[in-house]
């Protein structure tokens, strides 16, 4: 195990603890994994290959805006050498600094041992009245639709020319801020940052991953809770975390101990925490975060601990989010190795003559390049009636592309004329699909995005079939009929219903990666054996919607014990 000490590696334990801005928004767990020596052998995750390509991907985007941006500002752009030690890049800065320039791209700032800081950034622009200003490049959305956020063009980078922007709202990245907020402190220890009272101060910019504009954030307006600045908030989350790393590292007792939470499911360090947490079947195996926490102080820490209470009885703290007799089920069941019970004797799932299970695969915030859908007809078949089974809808050109727009088009043809036939017959008609969110917004998107090309409806027919009855989200009915111990995914909760993946990777992460292979995004030819893995992945998502609705409406769901059994 080595620690960041003065910009270079040494053992743990020596010199100075140094944080990258990443810090304040982990888990102190981790943070504390991180820094403590004897952790060097402990159990880790294998490299998750999604993540890495993320991070290329992260990588090539950075390289695509900096080139266009150096290409547009000429004389104003000053790159910092990207190859090197970082002392090196650091000294490259600090000339550049010296010397004016008003863009500075690829910064490397200078260490701050004393607060035990240290960062990179992807541009420095300089303020009008001087001093310097982050701005950090993302691989994400930054923007809504809407109005009001403070933008400037991408190619025009200047914030003393920021407006309000009339066509996008602020899309809250809390990581994002936390970043600009660790820069702007460095920036300040190092007498870069612009004066107090010079136009500009306290602002940062996030380029997304649209790359059109730069979106110019007030880092001291009190956008969290309590009122607190972006500022207040990163002292206080950045004081905490040098706080854990620095006893970790010098052998002092952990001020961090192991708790499941949202970020466990990708952290490196989760093999060693669950084996921990399994251990002493801790409560947040069961609940996470704020109430696991809550529990713990009142002295209920394992799940045999909460288990025991009584279920109509006064909860020892308030328990957020759900009924306290829900949090004892789910606890009983754990301690059974049941994944799912029922919450009540009848689940209630709406069914139709004509039924239709939808899924869409998107790559990341780059588009929607398949629909899925699986027709069937519980009522029975008419003449003229096309033949049930599954159809798919897809692009195997990169996206974003226009063809993404040609794909969609044909998707809600077909669809719109399953519902045209269904009612022309006298038929009901439902479609379904797992967590509407995600394929609501790249409906809403694709109509917005595509409006006028051959089979695109208007957003007023999108949003009149999503808030139609006739749209079903099975995981709203999953998360008010069902307690679920182990997640509420659909790859969690199909098994119960007797639905297996024909492919033993399937799964969102890896179909990233099969996406690229499928496409040639690599500069390698289209690998047309990954297309139709693609496709049977997301013909099995829609088979295993059907399979767990026609489950939860039918007897056998009696078999599924009730939680007030338990």
């Amino acid at each position: 195990m080595t620690l960041t000490v003065n910009g270079r590696s040494g053992a743990a334990g020596v010199g100075e603890v140094l944080l990258d801005a990443a810090a304040v928004t982990r888990c102190r767990r981790r943070v504390h994994l991180d820094h403590d020596p004897a952790s060097a052998d402990a159990p880790r995750a294998l490299p998750d290959p999604s993540l890495e390509q993320r991070r290329a991907d992260a990588v090539a985007h950075r390289e695509q805006i900096g080139a266009a941006m150096a290409a547009a500002t000429g004389a104003a752009w000053h790159a910092v050498p990207a190859e090197g030690p970082a002392h090196r890049r650091a000294a490259a800065t600090a000339t550049a600094v010296t010397a004016g320039a008003r863009l500075i791209w690829g910064a490397v700032l200078p260490l701050d041992a004393s607060a035990g800081r240290r960062g990179t950034v992807e541009l420095l622009v300089r303020a009008p009245g001087g001093g310097y200003l982050p701005v950090i490049v993302v691989r994400h959305r930054i923007t809504d639709p809407g109005s009001g956020a403070l933008t400037t063009p991408l190619l025009e980078p200047w914030p003393g020319r920021a407006v309000a922007d009339p066509d996008r709202k602020v899309r809250s990245q809390p990581r994002d801020l936390l970043r600009l907020a660790h820069l702007t402190r460095m920036l300040g220890t190092a007498g870069w940052g612009p004066d107090a009272e010079t136009a500009g101060s306290g602002l940062g910019g996030v380029i997304g991953v649209d790359a059109d504009v730069v979106v110019w954030h007030d880092l001291s307006a009190g956008h969290w809770p309590g009122g607190r600045s972006t500022m207040s908030e990163y002292d206080e989350r950045f004081a905490d975390r040098i706080a854990v790393a620095t006893a970790s590292a010098t052998g002092a007792p952990a001020l961090a101990v192991p708790s499941r939470v949202t970020e466990c499911r990708r952290c490196p360090w989760w093999p060693t925490c669950e084996a921990e947490l399994t251990r002493t079947q801790d409560v947040s195996l069961v609940v996470r975060g704020e109430t696991a926490v809550a529990l713990r102080s009142a002295g209920i820490g394992t799940v045999a601990g909460l288990a025991a209470l009584d279920p109509v009885g006064e909860p020892p703290v308030p328990v957020p989010g759900m009924p306290f007799a829900d949090t004892v089920a789910l606890a009983r069941a754990w301690q059974r190795g049941l994944s799912v019970v029922r919450r009540v004797p009848r689940v209630p799932v709406p069914r139709a003559d004509v039924e239709v299970d939808i899924d869409m695969e998107s790559f990341g915030e780059s588009g929607a390049y398949l629909w899925g859908a699986l027709l069937t007809r519980p009522g029975g078949t008419h003449p003229g009636d096309e033949p049930e089974g599954y159809r798919s809808f897809a692009t195997w050109e990169p996206v974003p592309t226009d063809d993404e727009g040609r794909s969609f088009g044909e998707f809600w043809t077909w669809l719109s004329g399953v519902r045209a036939s269904a009612a022309a017959s006298g038929r009901s008609f439902s479609a379904y699909c797992y967590n509407e969110q995600a394929e609501n917004r790249w409906l809403l998107a694709s109509a917005r995005r595509f409006a006028g090309m051959p089979g695109i409806p208007t957003v007023a027919e999108v949003e009149s079939f999503i808030a139609a009855p006739s749209w079903v989200d099975l995981f709203a009915l999953v998360s008010d009929w069902f307690l679920c111990a182990h997640g509420k995914g659909l790859k969690r909760i199909a098994p119960a219903a007797g639905f297996s993946w024909r492919d033993p990777e399937a799964g969102g992460e890896n179909s990233m990666r099969w996406y690229r292979d499928a496409v040639g995004m690599d500069g390698a030819p289209p690998d047309v054996v990954q297309r139709q893995r693609l496709l049977q992945y997301n013909e099995d998502d829609v088979a295993a919607t059907r399979a767990l609705r026609v489950w939860m409406s039918s007897p056998a769901i009696d078999e599924v014990p009730l939680a007030a059994d338990l």
